[in-house]
């Protein structure tokens, strides 16, 4: 079994849950941006939580199936044929599986049933585009291989809630929230995503954070969900293919689970911050 790309939409990657356990030689956790819906996307056909699925941004996605497959859709809102979001489908040899272009959200994600079976890197089947570390990028005319089902799916249907149009996401206060002058300031801002941004770091728009220590920062463990402010005082929310280190202070970290909510803010879409309970 395997799927043919016959569009690869823009920036379409294989991912896993990623490949935790390699700071200490400089490679990223990487993985899925959205875990909750790439998670629900391997539960609707059936795989292991982290079996290797698809991330599509923005839609614009065409698959066509060489043999009778389940396929799911989950993540940003978008037109799917057949079918639809949120549930199993089947593909027929020959049948193509298209999305269209999202109307809510960044980001969707594709699985199909025994998963995406390309070769491992470090025990992850996960596209760092930092790092350079994984599975190339999806290019027209590229075929993926299946792997071998496990059992049938039993979800029928998941539906998941809307994603909010301004999302609030809790943060705890960083190792350098010391180094700037008002740094509640960051809770009471709201901040405006720009186009600037990708898998790395989400690039926030909004008025700049003063700093009162203006010395060189040495480099220092960084982490997915790290708020480092740059000089121009507007933070960067560092995300799935975050470094392991950077040299600007962090004021505040994102908790784990807002960081789903995150990777699906479009550019021009809004936010703020509250301090997790």
């Amino acid at each position: 079994m395997k799927l043919e790309v016959v569009r690869p939409g823009f920036g379409c990657t294989v991912q896993d849950l990623g490949r935790p356990g390699h700071a200490a030689l400089g490679v990223g956790r990487s993985g899925a941006a959205d875990r909750a819906s790439f998670r629900l996307a391997n539960r609707l056909v059936g795989n292991p939580a982290g079996a290797a699925a698809l991330e599509v941004t923005l839609g614009g996605l065409v698959l066509r199936a060489s043999a009778v497959t389940t396929v799911a859709v989950t993540g940003a809102l978008c037109p799917v044929s057949p079918g639809g979001m949120n549930a199993p489908m089947t593909l027929w040899p020959g049948d193509e599986l298209a999305l269209g272009t999202a109307s809510a959200g960044l980001r969707c994600y594709v699985a199909v049933r025994g998963g995406i079976d390309v070769p491992p890197v470090l025990g992850s089947w996960s596209t760092d585009t930092l790092g350079k570390l994984g599975p190339p990028p999806l290019a027209a005319g590229m075929l993926l291989p299946v792997g071998t089902p496990g059992a049938f799916p039993v979800a029928d249907l998941a539906p998941r809630a809307a994603l909010p149009a301004a999302p609030v996401l809790r943060v705890t206060p960083g190792p350098r929230r010391d180094w700037f002058a008002s740094p509640d300031r960051l809770l009471s801002t709201v901040y405006t995503v720009s186009p600037d941004s990708d898998r790395v770091g989400i690039r926030l728009v909004g008025p700049p954070l003063s700093r009162t220590r203006h010395d060189e920062l040495p480099s220092e463990a960084c982490v997915p969900g790290s708020l480092q402010v740059p000089p121009s005082g507007r933070p960067i929310l560092f995300h799935a293919d975050s470094p392991t280190t950077g040299g600007y202070p962090v004021i505040a970290v994102v908790e784990e689970e807002d960081l789903d909510l995150a990777a699906q803010l479009r550019p021009g879409q809004t936010l703020s911050f509250r301090p997790a309970s």
